[in-house]
């Protein structure tokens, strides 16, 4: 960002106001806002899969009146490259999914009147996923999954991200986020016949950042950014028309995240979010599919109000890795 000296003050305020604002934003268009249809049904084991995915998002961002800033819009596109694996944990059906993204894009607003505007191209924050089944469905093998039905599935998973991002501790806009973050959640998933419903409850939990917007002309020091946990829960209605696909219609909300500099809480920065969207998986062969998803800020009180398109391909196959 390009200030004038005698806007240097408001810089100053960014960080005494706790910004979590572009922070959060960023990595939260990979992680923090998701909407995951069918995330606890269980597949065979050593079931594989690679996929990637496209995301483009644009929207304003709300501050609530935490910061001397004004029309706050983002534009961004994030390629994400993950892969998939399935195994057995003590007799149940467990899985191990790493997500790797990678963000363009650019943010706009206006300070004490004067425009300005941030691109970034780079890394965001890699995360990685655990989940195990917990009842109504044991580990299988293609043959016995074949003749399997399902009806209440209950799992558990964690969500790593790690502080692998992009990230320059004197800029004020990062995609990374220099910080651990976990999320640790539990699911339920219920079909009727051609019907299934999910539901997903979960808290994320974050590290400090013990090096934000530091070592600058505004603050020659160092300061540490902390935030408090976050709530999230997650629901979808999905309809299988045959195997593979399926389309489904999803919303989330999630609460909490006030943030601190220094030690100095700020409550304008207190997340009350929703999103709401739908998804389509289509099938265009034996190994692969297409996946098409749009979803929006339904409510948004502090954060990222965008719109999201996002297109993905996966090749899925069997067998243990070689």
């Amino acid at each position: 960002m390009n200030l004038e000296d005698e806007d240097r003050h408001y810089a100053l305020n960014f960080c005494s106001a706790g910004l979590l604002c572009f922070l959060a934003i960023i990595p939260s268009l990979a992680d923090a806002q998701d909407l995951a249809p069918r995330a606890y049904i269980i597949t065979p084991i050593h079931s594989n899969a690679v996929t990637l995915t496209y995301g483009f998002y644009d929207g304003e961002v709300l501050l609530d009146g935490a910061l001397p800033i004004s029309g706050v819009t983002a534009r961004f596109s994030v390629p994400v490259f993950s892969i998939f694996h399935s195994m057995r944990i003590a007799g149940r059906t467990a899985n191990f999914t790493a997500a790797i993204p990678y963000g363009i894009g650019n943010l706009r607003g206006t300070v004490a009147g004067t425009d300005t505007n941030a691109y970034r191209s780079g890394l965001f924050d890699s995360s990685f996923r655990f989940s195990v089944n917990l009842k109504g469905g044991s580990a299988m093998d293609v043959a016995d999954f074949r003749n399997w039905r399902q009806t209440t599935l209950i799992g558990v998973s964690l969500k790593v991200v790690t502080p692998s991002g992009q990230y320059d501790p004197t800029k004020l806009i990062n995609y990374g986020a220099h910080r651990w973050s976990f999320k640790p959640e539990i699911g339920l998933s219920r079909r009727w016949d051609h019907w299934v419903v999910d539901t997903y409850g979960a808290v994320w939990f974050f590290s400090a950042n013990n090096d934000f917007f530091s070592r600058n002309q505004f603050s020659p020091g160092t300061n540490t950014q902390s935030q408090k946990p976050i709530t999230a829960f997650e629901g979808h209605l999905s309809y299988d028309v045959r195997p593979r696909l399926w389309a489904s219609i999803d919303g989330n909300f999630w609460l909490g995240g006030r943030t601190s500099l220094n030690g100095v809480d700020n409550p304008h920065t207190l997340q009350k979010n929703s999103r709401i969207g739908g998804a389509v998986s289509l099938p265009v062969s034996k190994h692969e599919s297409l996946k098409f998803s749009y979803n929006r800020g339904a409510f948004v009180r502090y954060g990222g109000s965008y719109a999201n398109v996002s297109v993905g391909w996966q090749y899925s196959w069997m067998g243990r890795p070689n």
